[in-house]
């Protein structure tokens, strides 16, 4: 099988880049697949991707930079690019902002599945967010009801789009009921999420020495803000701890360029405070390593978080706000985790002093997040697409498009493979 997928991908610092690392590697080890293509966005000037790991039992993969973010054009030079590659099946591995941080060029770039699937492609749109569930407000897209209504509007028009191909996987039980509910759509999977680690090595769940280290991964400046963090810090040491420091690891997201530059200008009094800049794939065991916990200071939540997945791996307990999605994954997938009020900086410092004075729940909650993430590795999840890949290749050379299964329950590891 010759599998193209449309994606960002490390070293290129888009939305979902280490979701496509994991599933990429995993992907590249099944005896199934004889060819992967990566249809990437272009790196900036003079940035080139380097050739992936080659090898016995490794499926050869192409690196195909075809598309850029904000480019208008994305959509038609996907296309192309999938004609000249010629894969079996195509999946797209997508959020609503994927191809753009402008509302045109978000839009148009989303017209891509389609266009491919009807040019001939099988085709699976890995979905990890929906219009429904976004506060666009907090997001950065909308400020005015009027333009709010509007976006929603063009959003269901895009999601209709996205939902005509073969399969489109969402990996929040909640998100299936509402595209089927609202959209009538009977080929919408409920797709696990998994553990980017294959099989994550214990961790070692004593604190290295130096200062408690409250780390915060992620791009930032929509609704992600690490304000409310950084005054959580403050709030802490004026109860006379001495001991922390917070890592801010990551860098702005797309519509918020400049934002962390800004945080660290009006923050630059606090000298326990570390800011990373973009987090390289080699470096990230060691950021999540040297955490005491880790923090999500979100005011929103726009699907299931590959942050709280990685957290898991490393057996870190963490600190999550009381919204959304992430109620949802702490309930479906076995995860553990300190919550607060979003915006309640008193909050957001009573459940971090929690976790660092009760060493016995810190532990306890970590090795609970690291058992949730074992209990479904990527290469399982990997296997559940190479099973849907071969339905749908199968569909088209029979000349016919079935009705997807009913989602699986998901409150089993197990159960979540079934197709």
């Amino acid at each position: 099988m010759h599998v193209a997928i449309v994606t960002t991908h490390p070293p290129g610092k888009g939305s979902l880049n280490e979701y496509a690392y994991h599933f990429v590697r995993a992907l590249r080890q099944k005896p199934d697949v004889d060819q992967v293509t990566l249809l990437v966005d272009a790196l900036p000037d003079g940035e080139s991707y380097p050739e992936l790991e080659q090898g016995a039992g490794l499926a050869p993969v192409t690196m195909t930079p075809c598309w850029r973010f904000d480019d208008v054009r994305n959509a038609d030079r996907i296309l192309a690019a999938t004609r000249r590659a010629r894969p079996d099946v195509v999946l797209f591995n997508l959020q609503f902002a994927t191809f753009g941080g402008g509302k045109v060029t978000a839009s148009v770039g989303l017209t891509a599945p389609k266009m491919v699937s009807m040019a001939g492609f099988p085709t699976i749109v890995l979905l990890h967010n929906i219009m429904e569930t976004v506060d666009l407000r907090k997001a950065g897209y909308a400020s005015q009801p009027l333009m709010e209504a509007l976006i929603r509007n063009v959003g269901n028009v895009v999601t209709r789009m996205v939902l005509s191909v073969d399969r489109v996987a969402v990996t929040i039980p909640k998100y299936v009921e509402i595209l089927r509910d609202k959209y009538h759509a009977d080929n919408v999977l409920l797709a696990p999420h998994g553990s980017f680690e294959e099989a994550p090595p214990v961790p070692d769940f004593d604190l290295p020495p130096g200062p408690k280290q409250i780390m915060a991964f992620g791009k930032f400046g929509t609704y992600k803000t690490v304000e409310i963090l950084l005054d959580a810090l403050t709030l802490l040491e004026a109860q006379g701890r001495t001991d922390l420091e917070v890592v801010i690891a990551g860098t702005d997201s797309p519509n918020a360029k400049g934002y962390l530059q800004s945080v660290r200008e009006r923050y630059a009094h606090l000298p326990n405070v570390r800011f990373t800049g973009y987090v390289a794939e080699e470096d990230v065991p060691r950021i999540f390593t040297e955490a005491a916990v880790v923090v999500f200071p979100y005011t929103s939540t726009t699907g299931s978080s590959g942050v709280l997945h990685q957290a898991g791996s490393y057996g870190k307990a963490v600190v999550l706000p009381r919204i959304g999605d992430f109620a949802e994954v702490i309930t479906e997938e076995g995860y553990d985790g300190e919550f607060f009020a979003p915006d309640d900086i008193g909050a957001l410092a009573q459940a971090i002093a929690n976790l660092l004075d009760n060493d016995e729940r810190r532990r306890e909650m970590g090795m609970n997040n690291y058992m949730a993430a074992c209990g479904l590795p990527i290469s399982d999840v990997v296997d559940w697409y190479l099973l849907h890949f071969e339905e749908i290749i199968a569909e088209r050379r029979n000349g016919k498009k079935s009705k997807a299964a009913p989602a699986p329950e998901m409150s089993a590891p197990a159960a979540s493979l079934n197709p």
